[in-house]
């Protein structure tokens, strides 16, 4: 979005754009500056410079400047965003989406992911340190209060905010919050937010959170991992298991199913966590599977652990690997 800000500058010079608006001026200097009557306040002598290179105004008269949108939301007393909505609409461009208005969003929470070192201790902590992984999840941080600011002044609609389910009642969803994009193929489907104290732990947009975790990948292999959670995948993941997918908890819905059941040779492996409620839904969820003539086999971890907290507390790829290799078949 900050490309397309400059190139819509770019596109509609602030000088052409005054003269179709009938703005008469005359040269002055050698730099390619005009003066003429400022269009924002009544006046008898011009005091109103363009810069035709620079693409900028100035008023001594009123004391006020800056470029084609900031006059434009000077002269028409429009937002922000209703100002580049109005320009964009005299080019023909096409209004921003919520896909770009996602992609802004996480774009934004990962920049504020190195800003932030208590959020990258969270991660730390929760076992997850490999810088490659972290960018291949896209992974972020929202501090909260800084993007509603950040994306309007970028020119995106507030509406389309609330829609887009970044804001709610005029603030950010997401505060203090780690945020883990969810994809399908290339295009954001939600954000996932993982509190690092105080709250609801789990929270994601009010918006639909599509099929299985990075389905487009892991949907290639013949045996899958399924855990539970985002943060058991990133370990798994960062341990080089990457036909690991997630769920977002236990209960699968029928796209979900339908994904896993894509193929007849599938092996899906249910790593899920090992207290009695986990072991229970693992139970449930083996024989649903079972039902579609899936193969499927649990993996029984350590007690007390799934597969974040067992690589958080020194798990190695190794340590996994015994318990794929003794995963008990349903």
């Amino acid at each position: 979005m900050r490309q397309d800000l400059e190139s819509l500058k770019q596109r509609i010079p602030l000088l052409e754009y005054l003269r179709r608006h009938n703005w008469t001026a005359r040269p002055v200097g050698a730099h390619s500056e005009y003066v003429g009557l400022c269009p924002l306040h009544a006046e008898t002598h011009p005091s109103f410079y363009v810069n035709a290179a620079k693409n900028v105004f100035y008023c001594h008269g009123c004391d006020r400047g800056g470029d084609i949108l900031r006059f434009v939301q000077l002269s028409r007393h429009l937002s922000f965003s209703e100002t580049v909505a109005h320009l964009q609409q005299l080019l023909g461009m096409p209004e921003p989406s919520q896909d770009d208005a996602l992609r802004e969003a996480i774009d934004f929470y990962r920049h504020q992911l190195e800003q932030h070192p208590e959020a990258v201790d969270y991660l730390h902590r929760r076992g997850v340190h490999d810088p490659r992984l972290i960018e291949r999840l896209s992974i972020g941080y929202a501090p909260g209060g800084m993007l509603r600011r950040h994306m309007m002044h970028l020119g995106y609609p507030q509406q389309l905010l609330m829609e887009a389910g970044l804001i709610h009642e005029r603030k950010d969803t997401f505060y203090r919050r780690i945020v883990l994009p969810c994809f399908e193929e290339s295009r954001p489907i939600n954000l996932y937010g993982r509190s690092l104290g105080g709250g609801s732990p789990h929270r994601f947009l009010p918006r639909p959170k599509g099929g299985l975790f990075a389905w487009s990948h892991v949907g290639h292999y013949p045996d899958v991992i399924l855990v539970e959670g985002l943060f058991d995948l990133a370990v798994l993941w960062q341990a080089g298991f990457l036909n690991t997918t997630c769920a977002f908890g236990v209960h699968l819905t029928s796209t979900q199913l339908a994904q896993l059941s894509d193929r007849s040779d599938r092996s899906v492996f249910i790593a899920f966590d090992s207290d009695p409620a986990g072991r229970h839904a693992s139970y449930t969820l083996a024989q649903t599977l079972r039902n579609t003539l899936l193969s499927v086999r649990i993996v029984d971890l350590p007690a007390d652990h799934d597969p974040n907290s067992f690589f958080a507390v020194g798990a190695s790829a190794a340590d996994f690997h015994s318990c794929l290799r003794d995963a008990h078949w349903l």
